[in-house]
């Protein structure tokens, strides 16, 4: 179940606020203090810490709240563009989110339960295989290709320096992976 599905109309715009400001800040900067991101978001450090009690929950809800926006894109992107399309842009926004990640990776994966790598893993796996099901039923890529051996692959993406180098590597790695499931360029 959704956490914002219990809290108040005002405490869930306080919260997703925070989230937004989190995700921005600690993308620019993995050592931005809480007190920083409440007052970026316009809360009192109180309201950040009654929604986020330390560090590690702030991140991890960020972290969450990113996996559920990828998973949302994918049915949206194949109703908006072709399938190939599609994959390439959500590939996109995956390596984008990698980027953001980046410097807070080790606490992440520090702090992630089994269950949050279950609750994560699952839907993001869901989201490649529509994109793979798609660009395989429109035959612009080759059919048989695992989705949970590309999600792995991808997760490369996540490593990546967030400078041109890192982008240039992810963007030429993300081509060599659509020539080998026989996408043309």
């Amino acid at each position: 179940m959704n956490i914002n599905e219990n809290l108040r109309a005002d405490a869930r715009e306080n919260r997703d606020r925070i989230l937004m400001v989190a995700r921005d800040a600690l993308a620019a900067d993995p050592d931005a203090s809480l007190n920083s991101i409440a007052k970026a978001a316009g809360v009192g450090p109180g309201t950040l810490y009654r929604h986020f009690p330390s560090r590690e929950s702030l991140i991890l809800a960020v972290y969450r709240k990113e996996i559920d926006t990828l998973v949302d894109l994918a049915p949206k992107l194949l109703t908006e563009h072709p399938p190939l399309q599609a994959f390439r842009t959500w590939c996109d926004r995956f390596a984008e989110f990698g980027r953001i990640k980046h410097g807070v990776a080790d606490i992440i994966d520090a702090a992630k339960s089994d269950q949050d790598f279950q609750e994560t893993r699952w839907p993001m796996l869901g989201a490649v295989r529509q994109l793979m099901d798609a660009c395989e039923a429109s035959g612009e890529i080759r059919p048989g290709a695992n989705a949970e051996d590309l999600l792995l692959f991808f997760g490369f993406l996540w490593k990546m320096p967030p400078n041109l180098v890192g982008e240039e590597r992810a963007r030429r790695l993300q081509t060599l992976v659509f020539r080998g499931l026989g996408a043309k360029d």
